[in-house]
């Protein structure tokens, strides 16, 4: 599923980060993501993975890490089954 996101991540142009440089860990707010790029990433993780964020889950903590992404999106994968 990390490589998935990784991947889905990497190819959108609007979030000009390094996705291969950073470890699941890291932030991706201190690699630069923005406000509005982490909008454009939501809307991407949705599409692929045909899922709906809940209000609980748009927090920076769900998206500040390819980790938490993975974690949000296991979790509501798992619900929709």
């Amino acid at each position: 599923m990390i490589d998935r996101i990784r991947t889905l991540l990497a190819q959108n142009p609007m979030i000009p980060i390094d996705f291969s440089a950073l470890s699941d860990n890291a932030s991706l707010y201190d690699a630069g993501l923005t406000s509005f790029a982490s909008v454009q990433m939501m809307l991407a993780i949705e599409e692929e993975f045909d899922i709906e964020f809940p209000e609980e889950k748009l927090t920076r903590r769900t998206f500040s890490s390819i980790a938490n992404i993975a974690a949000a999106v296991s979790e509501l994968t798992a619900e929709s089954v």
